[in-house]
């Protein structure tokens, strides 16, 4: 059995394509996770992105009419844990990925990133943002999170 792979090495994993859509929406890209994680670096401070910001970004510059919504989710996951695994070995936050700052598209936080959504309002907060807590299941939310939108 051979040894499992870090989130550092499923990060570099992949190849990007764009494929004809098995339901005939068009062309779809299906990125690597390093496009995602570079996307996400040029992020500002105090700045967030949603998913759809960010599928739209890369498939307008990669030719397709869309983004995998699944394949971006998986690799959403693998940016964020990758930047946690580089927490827990000393790099210091401004030298990580900052996963953080991506929220969905109603300015949610991500329950499925690395500590859920209290982990991530943590790094919010940390840059100034304000969240508002998540009413029954739903998760919090920044506040006022569209002034706040990166422009890609």
């Amino acid at each position: 059995m051979g040894k499992k792979k870090t989130w550092k090495e499923k990060l570099a994993y992949g190849e990007r394509k764009v494929v004809e859509d098995p339901r005939g929406r068009g062309l779809m890209l299906i990125p690597k996770p390093t496009d995602l994680d570079s996307l996400i670096r040029r992020i500002p401070s105090g700045k967030l992105a949603t998913v759809d910001q960010l599928r739209e970004y890369l498939a307008r510059v990669h030719g397709a009419d869309f983004t995998c919504p699944l394949v971006t989710g998986i690799f959403l996951r693998i940016v964020a844990e990758a930047a946690e695994e580089e927490i827990r070995a000393g790099k210091e936050l401004h030298e990580v990925t900052p996963y953080w700052r991506v929220i969905k598209r109603d300015g949610s936080l991500n329950p499925k990133y690395p500590g859920g959504p209290s982990h991530q309002a943590e790094f919010l907060a940390l840059e100034g943002h304000d969240i508002v807590p998540g009413k029954g299941k739903r998760p919090p939310k920044v506040k006022n999170f569209r002034e706040k939108l990166w422009t890609l």
